[in-house]
């Protein structure tokens, strides 16, 4: 893919890496001369010391011809100006970083596709890997559901249940469903009659008020009840 990418910061330098390593033609725009020299320096792409709202510098940066504009400064109204101008030129994936969500619908016209506020998801996944220490790794889907992913304990309720009766007799905790299993590095869709067993990595959804009867479900240790 073509990607343009706005920002060499903190957000924009892990998008480059990870995009650049895949073997994407990247396209770098900062405005900031320090951040640009260190990003020329280290990434393997072209990066322009220039003002992204600028349609001169988008047409230099070969918008013409992006699969994909991403535009991760910390100011939204630089990411929405972007945004608008890489509408203008029709090109296919408009991404951005949103900071306010005040500022969501405003993008939402624009048909962005939103990383809202990074700042608040990191806060969220610290405050996760304090709270329930257990769990691998969380995906908020809305204000009040997730997805956590579960190594799961020997000495956990659910090891060794099948999943059909584990929810009739309420070891799997009512509204919390096992959406995938990885055992011995295979993924596989759970099924009723499906065991579970120790060591097996499960992702679960489940509603926030049941969260942590969820993750004592599959990770209990022998000092919890």
């Amino acid at each position: 893919m073509y990607l343009v990418i706005v920002g060499a910061g903190d957000i924009g330098s892990n998008l480059i890496e990870r995009a650049v390593g895949d073997g994407n033609d990247v396209v770098v725009i900062e405005r900031n001369d320090e951040r640009a020299n260190a990003a020329s320096a280290e990434y393997d792409c072209l990066v322009l010391n220039a003002d992204a709202t600028n349609h001169d510098t988008l047409r230099e940066a070969g918008i013409e011809r992006a699969d994909a504009v991403i535009s991760t400064t910390d100011v939204d109204a630089t990411n929405i100006m972007v945004m608008l101008l890489a509408q203008e030129h029709d090109v296919p994936n408009l991404v951005s970083v949103v900071h306010d969500p005040e500022n969501l619908p405003v993008f939402e016209k624009i048909g962005v596709t939103l990383i809202e506020n990074p700042q608040q998801l990191i806060a969220d996944h610290l405050y996760h890997t304090v709270r329930y220490p257990n769990v691998g790794d969380f995906v908020d889907l809305d204000d009040e559901t997730e997805l956590v992913e579960l190594t799961v304990t020997e000495t956990a309720p659910m090891s060794g249940q099948l999943l059909e009766t584990a929810t009739e007799s309420g070891t799997l905790p009512e509204g919390s469903l096992v959406v995938a299993l990885e055992r011995d590095g295979e993924i596989r869709a759970p099924r009723g009659e499906t065991t579970i067993r120790t060591g097996d990595t499960v992702t679960v959804f489940t509603d926030d008020a049941r969260l942590a009867d969820a993750v004592a479900a599959f990770t209990a240790t022998d000092s919890e009840p």
